[in-house]
């Protein structure tokens, strides 16, 4: 590569972010990747919002708009439309922030589903609104390969939605069964609505049993209804809480390192790896991988993402984003350690450039052989540091420069 560094740990970075095949000055991705794709969706749901508030403001909301022509959507759909895309659409951001097949899947129907809107009406405040999704809506489906995280609900999380849509059928289907028992309860669209304003504890009244066994029913509601959300909000909230008390603590979550992209992760914590760190600086956002709570607070506040887990394991590999990763240094004091650490990482991404740190030099060559692209000895190299300066064989930048070379030499890195 003509423009590498002569500085031999220079060097060493350069080869970890800009390997000879990528090209390091295109930045296509940064402007249509998935991190720009969520945050496009979420000012589609914030403009979604500010246009269904002046559709409902209007006294009358006339339909000039070129679908009219070819069909007439009812009134009241478009006039409440863009408030309920616009809080759907923010569901769906934060689903898409940590890449949910199913969010993608939902989102990429609803953009679809909110183009019609402003091209119903087409009044001026709906123009920025149908740019807005024209240019999200391809994003979305070229950047399809990167949303593809399961769902991955717990057992409990499960039964309290299902609960919950359970209540919400028996209470519909039980309340249309016994309108006769009800006063202004004649239809579907009725029993729907009498279970929600019920389950909310809302009653506004209009809706009202008038035999004994209507009120029985009633109350099974209010019974079965709120003992449901009350679990589904323990369920679906707690892990969110939790989460959120991590990061306050240093320590990141799977779910906040999703839209990680050309990061750097490294395995292990050692000598090495503190002193990489610090080259780092804030050129690349990293992702530090380490099981040792100890060292993860030590590390707190240095500007570093943090993942509690074994380096080996592939799941927490998978969780620390190594498949959209540039590049993973590997560089505990373990040398038995740091190899099964790259069996896992190519493993899990055989191409992403893999840089390990060997403590001892006789194990060098069982790191080439596992598959690590480039191997660095620093005992090695500072030990003939030493010998060469106490020589006065040169100043440390020059030697570093000719060390870096001799190394760069397959003949003699054996």
């Amino acid at each position: 590569m003509d423009n590498v560094p002569e500085d031999s740990s220079d060097r060493t970075l350069e080869d970890v972010f800009y390997p000879a095949d990528r090209v390091p000055f295109v930045e296509w991705d940064e402007l249509s990747g998935a991190k720009p794709t969520v945050v496009l969706t979420g000012m589609v749901a914030l403009l979604a919002f500010v246009t269904g508030l002046s559709n409902l403001s209007r006294a009358s909301l006339a339909m000039h708009g070129p679908l009219s022509t070819v069909a007439t959507l009812p009134l009241p759909a478009v006039r409440f439309g863009g408030v309920l895309f616009a809080f759907l659409l923010g569901i769906l951001t934060v689903g898409l922030q940590r890449r949910k097949r199913l969010a993608w899947r939902v989102a990429a129907v609803v953009l679809l589903g909110l183009a019609f809107l402003p091209l119903a009406t087409f009044q001026p405040t709906d123009i920025p609104l149908l740019v807005m999704t024209l240019v999200t809506y391809p994003l979305l489906l070229r950047n399809r390969h990167r949303f593809d995280q399961p769902l991955d609900l717990s057992p409990i999380q499960i039964a309290s939605l299902s609960a919950i849509f359970g209540v919400i059928l028996y209470g519909t289907v039980g309340a249309y069964g016994l309108r006769g028992q009800f006063l202004e309860l004649d239809s579907w669209g009725d029993a729907v609505y009498y279970v929600i304003v019920t389950i909310a504890t809302v009653g506004y009244g209009d809706i009202t049993p008038v035999t004994a066994e209507a009120r029985w029913f009633s109350l099974s509601i209010i019974l079965f209804g709120t003992g449901a959300f009350t679990v589904a909000v323990g369920a679906l909230i707690g892990p969110a809480i939790e989460s959120r008390m991590a990061t306050a603590f240093g320590v990141m979550t799977a779910s906040e390192l999703t839209l990680l992209e050309d990061h750097v992760v490294v395995l292990g914590h050692g000598d090495v790896t503190a002193s990489l760190l610090k080259e780092l600086g804030d050129e690349t956002e990293v992702v530090v991988v380490t099981p040792d709570e100890d060292t993860v607070a030590s590390l707190q506040g240095e500007g570093v993402n943090l993942l509690t887990g074994d380096p080996t394991d592939e799941a927490v590999l998978r969780d620390a984003r190594v498949g959209t990763a540039s590049g993973v240094v590997v560089g505990s004091n373990d040398d038995a350690r740091d190899v099964l650490a790259v069996i896992a990482t190519k493993n899990v991404n055989p191409d992403i450039r893999t840089v390990a740190a060997a403590t001892d030099q006789k194990h060098v060559e069982k790191f080439r052989a596992v598959g690590a692209d480039e191997v660095i000895n620093p005992r090695s190299i500072g030990g003939r540091l030493l010998g060469q300066s106490v020589l006065g064989r040169g100043s440390t930048d020059s030697l570093l420069t000719s060390i870096g070379t001799d190394d760069s030499d397959p003949a003699n890195s054996e």
